[in-house]
């Protein structure tokens, strides 16, 4: 998945200022709510799956504690940036008196259900972690990437896995359950899924009942959010009719990127092809882990 050169600290020099950190996106392959805790917070099942498309971080670290992001995000106030709510968390916590510059090259889009702001949370936290030289353990991290997002776990966890609770209860998938290395299509119809609303629907599915693996990996599942963000949004609706021509599509997260497994690239690029160019296409590899898993534990 990632350069060789990129994972080998020997042969790249990760510490240095234009080190690429890649923040990487996930699928959902498949996502029920089974209830609801007492503080409001839905209970899931699903499964995170790694794909080879990311954002790409770079940070310069610096002797005073001032953080920095750029190019800033449209609409995003920098204090209300998950990135930089990142790096003042880790400065918080554990009193560090050095602060960083972070480039970021935004690549995911942003509402598509790919995690991609979680994903660049949870690089910014390995990253500062081992380059302020506070070394927090993985366990550690997690419990502070949860307090930012309940997708910021998995991308420090770094393992394609089985997610339970709000998506922090992480059981790790053997490859041999699940096929690494498929090539998917991912759709991105441009459309911005309101996820609060979505969660509110009173026709969204609550009360699937709790499955296990072996069921997930032998019988159907769903994503329970697909109904209801479809009916919403029928620009998502066409693009899920459209793939389903094809293979079998689905939503991931909330939306609004929807995917479709293929197993070659280049059946996923000659489907890719004839796409409506109203919409942006991905073609991604399955990753069994994460870039920065690789590099931190080559």
């Amino acid at each position: 998945m990632a350069n060789s050169k990129l994972t080998n600290p020997e042969s790249a020099v990760w510490k240095n200022k234009l080190f690429p950190w890649q923040a990487p996106a996930k699928l959902n392959l498949f996502l029920h709510i089974t209830g609801r805790r007492a503080d409001g917070y839905h209970l899931l099942q699903t499964v995170f799956h790694f794909v080879d498309i990311s954002d790409t971080l770079y940070f310069d670290i610096t002797e005073n504690s001032n953080i920095s992001l750029s190019p800033s995000i449209e609409n995003v106030p920098d204090d209300e940036n998950i990135i930089i709510k990142a790096a003042k968390l880790l400065q918080r916590t554990t009193g560090t008196k050095k602060g960083a510059k972070i480039t970021l090259q935004k690549r995911l889009p942003m509402g598509g259900g790919l995690g991609g702001g979680s994903s660049d949370a949870a690089t910014t936290l390995l990253a500062l972690n081992k380059l302020w030289g506070i070394n927090l353990n993985k366990t550690d991290l997690m419990a502070l990437g949860l307090s930012l997002g309940a997708d910021v776990p998995i991308f420090i966890y770094g393992q394609t896995a089985w997610a339970e609770g709000v998506g922090e209860t992480l059981t790790p998938l053997l490859k041999a359950e699940i096929n690494p290395k498929n090539w998917f299509l991912i759709i991105f119809p441009k459309i911005n899924v309101n996820t609060s609303a979505i969660f509110s629907s009173s026709e969204l599915t609550r009360d699937k009942l709790p499955i296990r693996i072996r069921d997930f990996l032998n019988g159907p599942t769903e994503n329970v959010f697909e109904p209801v963000v479809a009916k919403q949004y029928p620009e998502i609706q066409s693009a899920l009719n459209w793939l389903n021509q094809f293979s079998d599509a689905r939503l991931t997260g909330t939306g609004a990127c929807i995917f479709a497994s293929f197993k070659t690239e280049q059946e996923a690029r000659e489907i890719a092809a004839q796409a409506p160019e109203k919409w942006q296409s991905f073609i991604a590899q399955g990753c069994f882990t994460t870039p920065i898993e690789e590099l931190l534990h080559n």
